[in-house]
């Protein structure tokens, strides 16, 4: 199995709705997210590659010019926790890149350095 992944970064505030008063991420703050594509394959293509990285460049592109320095409550269609942004950053992945048959996808999102959410449609 060959695997591999790249990171994209941005800034962003949010704050989490429906949760008890007082919980820290229901106040409004920010983040310094990073974004983890990983791609992972039994085969790799003609070039040795499970993807070529430049093929991730639109959706690097995507990124900045959708969600950093936003407010994310304003820009995104789900409520902004970590596991429903990777949800559906995997989805736009998908709909950006070309995604060779066969090649597993996962997106994760951090929100800190120490903690990860990832989805792995």
């Amino acid at each position: 199995m060959f695997s591999i992944s790249k990171d994209f970064s941005f800034a962003a505030s949010h704050q989490l709705n429906g949760l008890p008063d007082g919980h820290q991420c229901g106040r409004l703050h920010g983040h310094g997210y990073v974004v983890r594509v990983t791609l992972t394959s039994d085969h790799l293509d003609s070039h040795g590659f499970v993807l070529d990285y430049g093929e991730l460049a639109s959706f690097g592109a995507w990124i900045n010019g959708n969600l950093d320095h936003q407010h994310l409550n304003d820009v995104l269609p789900v409520q902004p926790s970590a596991e429903l942004m990777a949800q559906f950053l995997h989805r736009v992945l998908t709909q950006e890149v070309a995604i060779p048959p066969g090649v597993r996808v996962a997106v994760g999102v951090s929100e800190t350095p120490k903690t990860w959410a990832t989805y792995d449609g």
